[in-house]
């Protein structure tokens, strides 16, 4: 399942962002003890269509540091063009930034 080119990583220690990884925007809720739970996302697929996924399917959510980086890594399940694809979706939290990478 391709969505165009991403960043390519090795893999390596705990904590190190691997895959193939795409900017994406996210619609999330946040509720009032702060818990974070990602809804729906938009993102651009290798002919350059805007899509929307959801629902997104979240496994676990893992608070991590990457090179003195914060983030939160969640073990997602997203549904596209009928297919079940387990992915990992990144949220950086001091750059206020999301990205989705495909194991």
């Amino acid at each position: 399942m391709a969505f165009g080119a991403g960043k390519e990583h090795q893999d390596g220690h705990a904590g190190q962002i691997r895959g193939r990884q795409q900017e994406v925007a996210c619609e999330c809720w946040f509720t009032s003890t702060g818990r974070l739970i990602p809804l729906m996302l938009k993102l651009k697929d290798e002919d350059g269509m805007c899509r929307t996924v959801r629902p997104i399917m979240v496994h676990s959510a893992e608070k991590k540091m990457y090179a003195g980086t914060p983030f939160i890594e969640f073990d997602c399940e997203i549904v596209v063009r009928e297919q079940r694809i387990r992915v990992w979706l990144i949220y950086y939290q001091s750059e206020n930034r999301w990205v989705l990478n495909f194991r």
